[in-house]
């Protein structure tokens, strides 16, 4: 078991989401950053779509009750392990009672943290992804027991590092490809979206990245239609929504970009008050 002790801002167990079920309404939930998360499982072997931490801006602290190999990823929280400073992007192995804490954000907004075969909290619809409304908690909290594979001895850390490119964190370019609606708009609209720079707002969450900067609209509403993560919507009040993993699958604002599976990634690792430019990929 790993006991949370006290609880960041926003943790969640999360893997690669409910695949196939969006027919009947449901989410694709999931990892919001894929690539870190990918990072974390590879790096201690575990299969890529096994269960992990997702940690939001200020970490959690763990306590540990078997042997097993952690992994850190993603945003730079400043990991340690009773204390002592660890290093993201490295296999690091536990042992019972160790304590693992976060402290000050250096870069970043999304942290992975994942365990030998993964955390073995519930399965719902083929997931362990946590979401209000299908899993019994929508995210952790103090006192919970997290499930993971029982270990009979101390397993060995391979002391070996990636390094990461922090580009995935530091770009201001959010590749995109233009939506179905996106010819609606006027030549003047369509250079402007991928000329301004937007700030990403406080209102942000998983379901959907908004920003502060409004943009000239007079696009009517559309059929409800299918909607995807990496969606962006241009409201009549003029704001731009960026869909994330636990958004809606309808929608009815006009679709006037598309995000690439990397823009996701990078995107999902922008803090409140960042700035991002969109490029469209033609």
């Amino acid at each position: 078991m790993v006991e949370v002790l006290k609880a960041g801002l926003f943790d969640t167990i999360q893997d690669f989401g409910r695949i196939g079920f969006q027919e009947f309404g449901v989410p694709f939930s999931g990892v919001m950053d894929e690539n870190s998360a990918s990072l974390a499982n590879s790096i201690i072997g575990n299969d890529q779509n096994a269960a992990v931490i997702e940690c939001t801006v200020i970490g959690l602290q763990l306590k540990f009750h078997a042997h097993t190999l952690i992994c850190i990823t993603g945003a730079q929280m400043n990991p340690n392990l009773n204390g002592l400073p660890i290093k993201n992007n490295t296999a690091i192995s536990v042992r019972p009672n160790d304590i693992l804490g976060f402290g000050r954000l250096e870069y970043g907004c999304r942290s992975y943290i994942s365990v030998s075969n993964g955390f073995l909290t519930e399965e719902i619809m083929a997931s362990r992804s946590m979401y209000q409304g299908i899993t019994s908690r929508f995210k952790l909290q103090k006192g919970d027991l997290l499930p993971i594979s029982k270990e009979e001895k101390d397993k060995t850390a391979t002391f070996s590092s990636i390094k990461i490119n922090k580009n995935h964190f530091q770009s201001q370019d959010i590749e995109v490809f233009k939506g179905p609606e996106f010819d609606k708009l006027n030549l003047k609209q369509q250079k402007l979206l991928c000329e301004q720079q937007f700030t990403i707002s406080k209102d942000s969450n998983r379901m959907a990245y908004l920003f502060d900067e409004c943009f000239d609209n007079a696009l009517h509403p559309i059929i409800t239609s299918l909607v995807l993560p990496g969606t962006v919507q241009l409201t009549p009040s003029g704001q731009l929504i960026v869909l994330m993993r636990d958004c809606q699958t309808t929608g009815g604002y006009p679709r006037v970009f598309q995000l690439t599976e990397k823009a996701m990634n990078m995107m999902s690792q922008k803090f409140f008050g960042g700035k991002v430019r969109f490029k469209c990929i033609k």
